[in-house]
C-alpha cells in the first residue's frame, strides 16, 4: 500500500494536502481517448467543476479534451490552462450577465441553455455585441438515476433544464431570435452512476425526442449527454480506472445518432477522482468509552463530501504495518459532522502517522472552504515529489 505513496518525502509538505497521481491521471485520459476514439463523432469534455487545480488541468488539456464550465470563473480557468475557446461548453442554471458576455467575447463552442428567460438574455447580450451566440437546450428528460438524491439532475422535480413538454415551443421561439443559433440538445441525469441501464434509459428518451423533432422538421447538430459515470470508491487500488469501455459502448449501441451529428460527453469525476488522495496526519489517538478515535489534522473544510453526502472514502494508514484496529476517523472542526468514517479498520495508528483518504480527486480540493479560518489545502502532482 505505502508503495504508491512517497511517504518518506511527505515530511517536507504541510498537511493536509492533496496528492495527485500523475501517472494514473494520464493512464485514465489515455483510456478515455482510446475507448471514445472507437466511435466516429464522439467528443469528450472535462467537467472542470470536479477539480480545477491548474496542474491537473494542464495534463487534461494536453490530452486534447474539451472542457465543460458552469461559471465565468471556470471559463477563465480553462482558458488560462490552455483549452481553446472552441472546445468550451458553458452550462449552469444561473448564468450572470458578465459570464454570458465573457462566453460571447471568447467565442466559446456553445451555451447550454436551461430556460426561456436565459435564452432571451443571451440573445439580448449577443445583439448588443453584434454577435450570434451558439446555444444548445438542456432538456430535463425526467429520467431517474441510481445514485444519491442530492446528485440526481434529470427528474422533473429538479431545478435543471427545460421540461420535455416545452421543448418544441422553445425551439420555435429561438428561431425568431436573430442573435442565437440553435446547434444542439443537452442532457444530464446525475452523477456517480454505475448502472449502465440508467444511460440506456437516457438513450431511449433522446431517441424519442429526436423523432418528435423530426416530425417538426427540426434538425439537431449535436447531442450532449453530460457525464455521470461513477468510480469505485471502495476499491481504488483494484479498480483505479472506471469502465469507459462499457460507458461509450452503451451510447454507441443504444443512441440513434442522425447523419452528421456529433455526440458530446462531459466527464468529471470519472477523470480525476481516483488519481487524488487527501493526505492528513494523525494528531491524537483518543480512547473513548466504547471506541477509539483517530483525530487527524484534515477536516470537513478540506474534504466535505462525507459530511455533505455521507460519502464513503477508503481510508488507509500509509505509515503503519501494525495489526488492524478499529477507529472513528475524525477531524478538528467544531462540528459533530466532521467525521470521515466510523468503525474504520486501519493499521494501528499513532501520533504522526500519515493517513490517506482515497478517491478524493473529484469534489475534494475544489469544494474546500476556510471555515474556522483554516487555510485552503494545497494540491501537488506526484511528478513534484
Amino acid at each position: 500500500m505505502k508503495g504508491i505513496f512517497p511517504v518518506e518525502k511527505f515530511c517536507s509538505y504541510t498537511t493536509p494536502f492533496y496528492y495527485y497521481n500523475s501517472e494514473l491521471l494520464r493512464q485514465t485520459l489515455n483510456e478515455i481517448q482510446q475507448e471514445a476514439g472507437k466511435y466516429e463523432g464522439f467528443c469528450v469534455h472535462y467537467a472542470i467543476k470536479a477539480n480545477a487545480n491548474p496542474k491537473v488541468l494542464g495534463i487534461i488539456c494536453q490530452a486534447g479534451l474539451g472542457v465543460d464550465c458552469v461559471s465565468g470563473w471556470e471559463i477563465n480557468a480553462a482558458i488560462n490552462a490552455g483549452f481553446p475557446a472552441r472546445k468550451i461548453v458553458y452550462a449552469g442554471v444561473g448564468k450572470n450577465d458578465w459570464e454570458i458576455q465573457l462566453g460571447i467575447d471568447k467565442g466559446i463552442f456553445c451555451f447550454n441553455v436551461e430556460s426561456v428567460a436565459e435564452l432571451e438574455v443571451i440573445n439580448e447580450i449577443a445583439g448588443k455585441s453584434g454577435k450570434v451566440a451558439r446555444v444548445a437546450f438542456r432538456i430535463n428528460p425526467d429520467v431517474g438515476a441510481h445514485t444519491h438524491a442530492n446528485i440526481t439532475t434529470g427528474l422533473a422535480e429538479n431545478k435543471f433544464g427545460i421540461a420535455m413538454g416545452d421543448m418544441e415551443n422553445v425551439l420555435i421561439k429561438a428561431e425568431t431570435m436573430s442573435n442565437v443559433e440553435f446547434v444542439g440538445l443537452h442532457f444530464h441525469i446525475g452523477s456517480q452512476i454505475l448502472d449502465m441501464g440508467d444511460f440506456r434509459a437516457l438513450c431511449n428518451r433522446i431517441n424519442d425526442l429526436q423523432d418528435r423533432l423530426e416530425r417538426h422538421r427540426i434538425k439537431v447538430g449535436h447531442i450532449n449527454v453530460g457525464g455521470g459515470l461513477g468510480v469505485d470508491y471502495h476499491h481504488p487500488n483494484r479498480v483505479p480506472i472506471p469502465d469507459f469501455a462499457s460507458y461509450f459502448k452503451t451510447y454507441a449501441r443504444h443512441l440513434k445518432l442522425r447523419n452528421g451529428q456529433t455526440l458530446h460527453f462531459e466527464l468529471g469525476r470519472a477523470v480525476v477522482a481516483q488519481c487524488g488522495s487527501l493526505i492528513t496526519k494523525c494528531l491524537y489517538v483518543k480512547e473513548g468509552t466504547a471506541k477509539k478515535f483517530a483525530i487527524v489534522d484534515a477536516g470537513m473544510t478540506d474534504l466535505i463530501r462525507p459530511a455533505l453526502y455521507q460519502a464513503y472514502h477508503k481510508i488507509e494508514n500509509i505509515s503503519s504495518d501494525e495489526p488492524m484496529e478499529t477507529y472513528d476517523v475524525v477531524g478538528p472542526i467544531c462540528e459533530s459532522s466532521d467525521v470521515f468514517g466510523k468503525a474504520v479498520d486501519l493499521n494501528a495508528c499513532k501520533r504522526g502517522d500519515y493517513i490517506a483518504l482515497r478517491s478524493a480527486g473529484a469534489y475534494g480540493e475544489i469544494m474546500a472552504s476556510c471555515y474556522n479560518c483554516r487555510p485552503l489545502p494545497k494540491g501537488y502532482l506526484s511528478d513534484e515529489f
